[in-house]
């Protein structure tokens, strides 16, 4: 790499070809050079560093090559290499912000009326034009309603709102998206293969999430990253460069977490805190962690197989339900709004995590079994309440050969039958692993097999192999012997589990409702104060 080159310049690209994302872009100017249906004034939008300038100037070179009107300009003729140099007299470019003033645009217009020097086209970009005062507006007006044919305006922003809506009108709009760190980091690696610098995947990753769509500024950070580094981009480096959190605290602290272990977490906090580390940030960095276990337990696939802490990420995700992870992201992107409230970072981290602690719904405690009343059921049979309260067929009680399960004398397996639903409830299953269990029927049983039939609307669940093979092992562990599961695909008349279980609130939610609206001291109010009853706010008694 040249000394006195940075990547950022070394590596902007020079044709549409050689650009990273903004398809959308790319493919409406290509279309309009190549159908030559070209409009007066363009106006590219979008945060820093996303390759605003860089298609303005690259679309300055296909309207002025000398091989014509094209969208692939040939980068060998004189307009294209002077347009490259930043020497071609036809392309003006002017920053707004250090030129706001009316006179510098009337100067700027009055230039438009003569013909180009050299080229087909004289090219004005001018870069943050919301920085333009009023007046300048009005002046840049004019020329925008009756433009000489041989002008062609590029204008680019960061703030489209402050720009009058008068100038909006007469220009087509473009929209530069962010750019995901995936594609980020695709790039980067390609240009340290090119400069022939060694480097860990992970470094990469953690450079092109810092960028935040940026990718002048991930090559920015990159060239900080070589310059830290003694030959080879490492991820240790990068961390320390960009202050990032090492994930290995994030992670001890969601398994403190899901332990209940209320010490193991103040300990964590205690050492992030001896090693100086920016509890603003950690709270940052839990919550994308806790989006990425999201991602993982919703659309496994999402987490690339290549993906340094692939393993762990899935590990947590069957760890956690999808309402816990919800719960704690929420309670961090709060903690770290309120991080400047707390009487100090630590205070703020830390209470942050007890409140993530305190509100961790309860783990390990059993469903019980409900016997339907003798005035909706006789038979002292139990029963699945979801019989009581919807015409839902429950899931069958299926025969089984040859039992020997430890439970064989208990409520799950009665003789030689096997009750689906009763048995979830006494499963070591969690998070995805016990989502796929709910959702499925009892389709056979016998010995050592067992077969479960899951419905096509939740056939996502089983997108996660380990889900299956937890509740595999799970079911092992149960009767003491090796179990095989099995689970297929097909239509679910009986009841699931998820079903019986809904029902069950509903039936306890419609108990507290009839017996609040039938207590005397409430009839009493009603009658002779005139309350009214907010059947919303009823809850029944956990």
């Amino acid at each position: 790499m040249s000394a006195t080159t940075v990547l950022a310049r070394k590596w902007r690209p020079k044709t549409f070809a050689q650009l990273a994302g903004q398809e959308h872009v790319v493919r409406a100017l290509s279309n309009a050079l190549t159908q030559n249906r070209l409009h007066h004034a363009y106006l590219f939008t979008g945060t820093r560093g996303v390759g605003k300038t860089t298609i303005a100037r690259i679309f300055a070179k296909s309207l002025n090559c000398a091989t014509g009107i094209t969208a692939t300009p040939c980068g060998e003729c004189s307009a294209c290499k002077e347009i490259d140099s930043g020497r071609f007299v036809d392309l003006i470019e002017l920053d707004a912000a250090s030129n706001t003033q009316v006179d510098n645009m009337r100067e700027l217009l009055e230039s438009a009326l003569y013909a180009p020097s050299s080229g087909r086209f004289k090219v004005y970009i001018i870069d943050e034009v919301h920085m333009l005062s009023k007046s300048a507006f009005n002046a840049m007006l004019k020329t925008l309603e009756e433009p000489p044919a041989h002008v062609k305006f590029i204008l680019a922003t960061t703030d489209p709102q402050k720009i009058p809506v008068t100038v909006l009108s007469r220009c087509l709009q473009f929209n530069l998206k962010q750019l995901p760190p995936a594609l980020i980091a695709t790039h980067l690696q390609y240009v340290l293969g090119q400069e022939q610098i060694a480097f860990e995947s992970a470094a990469v990753g953690l450079i092109a999430r810092a960028a935040q769509g940026s990718m002048r500024d991930a090559l920015s950070l990159m060239d900080q990253a070589i310059a830290f580094s003694a030959g080879k981009v490492d991820e240790a480096v990068v961390r320390t460069m960009l202050g990032a959190i090492d994930q290995g605290y994030l992670f001890d602290l969601l398994v403190a977490l899901r332990e209940g272990n209320g010490a193991g977490l103040l300990a964590i906090a205690d050492n992030m805190a001896a090693r100086s580390v920016a509890f603003d940030a950690a709270l940052q960095e839990l919550a994308t962690l806790l989006h990425r276990i999201a991602l993982a337990q919703t659309v496994p696939q999402a987490i690339a197989d290549d993906e340094p802490e692939r393993a762990r990420l899935l590990e947590l995700a069957q760890a956690f339900t999808a309402e816990e992870v919800q719960l704690y992201y929420q309670i961090a992107i709060h903690g770290r709004d309120e991080i400047d409230l707390a009487p100090d970072e630590y205070a703020g981290f830390t209470m942050t995590l007890l409140r993530m602690l305190a509100f961790a719904p309860a783990k390990g405690i059993a469903q019980p079994t409900w016997v339907a009343p003798a005035a909706v059921q006789p038979s002292a049979k139990p029963v699945a309440i979801a019989s009581q309260v919807a015409p839902v067929r429950p899931a069958p009680v299926l025969a089984e050969s040859a039992s020997n399960g430890r439970q064989s004398s208990g409520e799950v397996v009665s003789g030689n039958q096997l009750d689906w639903s009763v048995l979830l409830t006494q499963l070591n299953v969690q998070g995805m692993a016990q989502q796929l269990a709910k959702h499925c029927v009892l389709q056979s049983f016998s010995d050592r097999q067992i077969t479960l039939c899951l419905s096509q609307e939740h056939k996502h669940l089983q997108t996660s192999k380990m889900a299956t093979e937890k509740l595999q092992a799970a079911l092992t562990e149960y009767f003491a012997k090796p179990m095989k599961l099995s689970i297929v695909s097909g239509k679910t008349d009986a009841a699931t589990p998820a079903v019986i279980e809904q029902q069950g609130k509903q039936f306890k939610q419609q108990q507290a409702s009839d017996s609040i609206a039938q207590d005397s001291f409430v009839r009493e109010a009603q009658a002779e104060l005139g309350a009214n009853l907010i059947v919303e706010s009823i809850k029944p008694i956990q």
